[in-house]
């Protein structure tokens, strides 16, 4: 597999948002998007902080 670039989770957001999620609730630094079709995604937002590898693969599969 190749690496994946290291995203901030505005970045994540950003993306998931082109391809259709829409942010269905937040609390705290955790943002839950919502597919039309029932795709679930949790992206960790935390201020200067990155996305690691583990969560960005995990979303990924998912999606």
């Amino acid at each position: 597999m190749p690496k994946l670039p290291v995203l901030t989770g505005d970045a994540v957001i950003r993306t998931l948002e082109k391809v259709g999620f829409l942010v269905v609730r937040q609390k705290g630094s955790h943002v839950r998007m919502e597919h039309e079709d029932g795709r679930v995604a949790t992206i960790p937002i935390h201020a200067g902080k990155t996305i690691g590898c583990m969560i960005a693969t995990q979303n990924i599969t998912r999606c």
